[in-house]
């Protein structure tokens, strides 16, 4: 399948697979050899730098600028940050010791590690991801740190591999517009929620209509960009699927980093990474 290919014709198979693949060479090269991917945010692959246009950008300063503190950074595994998010979830999550987290798109498990320790030893934490890759070097790193208290599960995220209302938060970093099917992906939130338990993640929203061109570039697509929707489309999936206190909340000086996964491109004038917060009810 080439990069070059039009999304409107594959099926939502199809792109998902793009996307698999895309990410499981983002695992196997780990975090080496480029800028797209390790070094200028979610934007990965061909789509995120012009040949050439290599950087010395560190991950780390990558995530310090998407909010991370240095304790954070310090306390992952290496290998655990490839630096692909647009974000900090953990940040608007208020995560308390003895809760249940699901991570969707969990990767190679860096903001995983880090609810992990915010939960202690009572808590739990699940990473779903759809790259076998990933979930290799996720299990990998939880190894050498020795966390006993976060697993990692292969599955998709519009089909979660785990049960109805048993977890208390859901965090993501730049992950939900990668799925070609978002609303499955928030009644599938939904329904593994707790009644009163909430989403907090971290996303690429549209702030304005994407060009054509861009919408429909399949590389552009798995590079974080052609599937970013736009924020009444999310707030009205998110309450169809059964949210309430749906905010949404753009963040303006995300604009900078995105600007950089297409060097020369005006991305940024379309999208911003965005906090996405929402509660599932409890029921009467």
């Amino acid at each position: 399948m080439s990069h070059s290919e039009n999304v409107n014709n594959l099926t939502a198979d199809e792109i998902r697979e793009a996307v698999r693949d895309n990410y499981g060479k983002v695992a196997e090269r780990d975090g080496e050899g480029g800028c797209c991917g390790t070094s200028t945010g979610c934007g990965t692959g061909s789509a995120c730098c012009a040949p050439g246009e290599e950087t010395e950008i560190t991950v780390d300063a990558i995530s310090a600028a998407l909010g991370y503190s240095p304790e954070e950074l310090a306390g992952a595994p290496d290998g655990a940050n490839l630096g692909l998010g647009c974000g900090n979830p953990q940040a608007i999550a208020s995560l308390k010791p003895g809760e249940t987290v699901l991570d969707l798109g969990s990767g190679a498990g860096f903001d995983s590690f880090l609810a992990a320790r915010t939960v202690g030893p009572e808590g739990t934490v699940i990473g779903v991801d759809m790259t076998p890759q990933m979930i290799k070097k996720a299990r990998e790193n939880a190894r050498k740190v020795e966390l006993n208290n976060v697993v990692f599960r292969l599955g998709e995220i519009e089909n979660i591999p785990v049960a109805d209302n048993t977890v208390d938060a859901i965090i993501s970093n730049c992950v939900i517009n990668l799925s070609p099917e978002k609303e499955q992906v928030f009644r599938e939130a939904f329904r593994v929620l707790r009644g009163g338990g909430r989403l907090a993640i971290s996303d690429v929203v549209a702030t304005a209509d994407l060009p054509t061109k861009v919408r429909e570039n399949l590389s552009l697509y798995t590079g974080c960009v052609g599937g970013a929707a736009p924020i009444g489309e999310i707030t009205e999936m998110l309450s169809r699927a059964g949210f309430t206190n749906i905010a949404i909340k753009p963040k303006d000086e995300s604009r900078e980093f995105i600007r950089e996964w297409v060097p020369g491109s005006n991305l940024s004038d379309y999208i911003t990474s965005a906090t996405i917060e929402a509660i599932k009810p409890v029921a009467n």
